[in-house]
């Protein structure tokens, strides 16, 4: 049986690489198909690990999640914790669910490592807050590259980036995907759905868009802030709720912009909603209850947002950027997500052309049915036995 050691470090992250890798374990342990797995962690974990995996504790004095908010940094004393650690783990191959918490390792142990995207690379005055954050980053990912025996990512659109702006050959890159769970289903309990919206103040009948994600300026979210008072001009019901961490305590956004342009005027301010952070029952419902998921990001990796309201069958009016198309497909409506005018206009058309919704939604569920986290997991071993056994 093949031994897998995995930097377990990301564990605790509310952010996609955190739920990457969450999500990716399990359903890797449960393919019983020749592979151990051992995970190592910078600090005890608090969240569930699944049966049949064995733990590390390396020890850490700040764990990875802390050391990823704002303009803060990992120390390189933890860095070199997690790194002995590895290195005293007897396995055949250590696998880094995300670059972002990438540690070198004086081995020549076989590796691979998942680069989600080049974010950071195409847009770095968005994403750093200190240019010297930008060049650490640079050096990092260097590093986990040139040592990498395979490097993995998670679509197409991503796998292209990396060879076109990172350089890496296309046949060092593996590309898996990701898969919504199990709570992201259709819902036909309307009195659950009624629930969903009183929670947050939203009336049963109002047409309801949905953000769900991450802060980040590269998100592009006051640009659908921006858009709302022409799309109130036509459907003047509308609603947006806005879900996720609002505290700024992950990572560098413009949480307080976001606000601001919210309550900048009465009709905005009535017709936007901040969920903060709310629990997946409640999420899939409240997906449920919305006519569309609204994803103006400016450039994505995967867009796992997009793929668990579309599991719901509630279309996506998607940003034409990025891995978005690849992974909407014809579960929604697209525009140019640099203007405010093409996202209202084609919310507006969501909204008000008969027919639009239910046919996008069928086509939603259909799209979403493509994906599972078993098949990412099915081509995560394939680049496991890559990386030990090269052509």
């Amino acid at each position: 049986m093949l031994h897998i050691g995995v930097d377990a470090s990301s564990w605790e992250n509310e952010r996609g690489f955190g739920r990457f890798t969450r999500n990716l374990i399990p359903a890797l342990a449960a393919r019983q198909s020749g592979f151990r797995y051992t995970l190592l962690f910078d600090q005890e974990p608090t969240r569930p690990v699944p049966e049949g995996v064995d733990i590390q504790i390396a020890g850490s004095d700040r764990s990875m999640s802390e050391a990823s908010s704002g303009a803060s940094a990992r120390g390189g004393a933890d860095l070199i914790t997690m790194a002995r650690s590895a290195q005293r783990m007897e396995c055949d191959l250590f696998f880094y669910p995300a670059v972002y918490s990438y540690f070198p390792q004086l081995t020549r142990r076989p590796s691979v490592v998942c680069f989600h995207d080049t974010i950071p690379e195409r847009f770095p005055d968005l994403i750093f807050p200190k240019k010297l954050n930008f060049r650490l980053w640079q050096a990092k990912c260097w590093l986990a590259k040139m040592r990498a025996t395979r490097v993995m990512t998670i679509s197409d659109a991503s796998a292209n980036d990396l060879t076109r702006i990172l350089r890496i050959p296309r046949d060092r890159i593996d590309t898996i995907t990701e898969g919504a769970e199990a709570i992201f289903r259709p819902i036909n309990d309307n009195s659950a759905l009624i629930q969903a919206r009183q929670a947050h103040g939203i009336p049963s009948e109002a047409p309801l868009l949905v953000y769900l994600g991450g802060f980040n300026r590269h998100k592009n979210v006051l640009r659908l802030i921006e858009a709302m008072p022409q799309i109130l001009a036509q459907v003047p019901d509308t609603r947006l709720a806005i879900v996720g961490r609002t505290t700024g305590a992950r990572f560098w956004d413009n949480v307080e912009d976001l606000k601001a342009s919210a309550a900048a005027d009465a009709a905005r301010s009535e017709s936007i909603v901040f969920t903060g952070e709310i629990d997946d029952p409640e999420l899939a419902a409240l997906l449920n209850a919305a006519d569309a998921l609204v994803f103006p990001s400016l450039w994505e990796g995967f867009g796992l947002p997009a793929l668990e309201a579309m599991s719901c069958g509630t279309p996506v009016l998607s940003s034409d950027r990025g891995s978005l198309p690849e992974v909407v497909g014809d579960g929604g409506l697209y525009f140019d997500p640099l203007s405010s005018q093409a996202l209202a206009d084609q919310t507006v058309r969501l909204l008000t052309e008969p027919g639009l919704r239910n046919a996008l939604s069928q086509k939603a569920l259909a799209q979403a049915s493509i994906f599972s986290w078993d098949k990412g997991a099915e081509l995560a071993e394939k680049s496991f036995r890559q990386a030990l056994h090269p052509k």
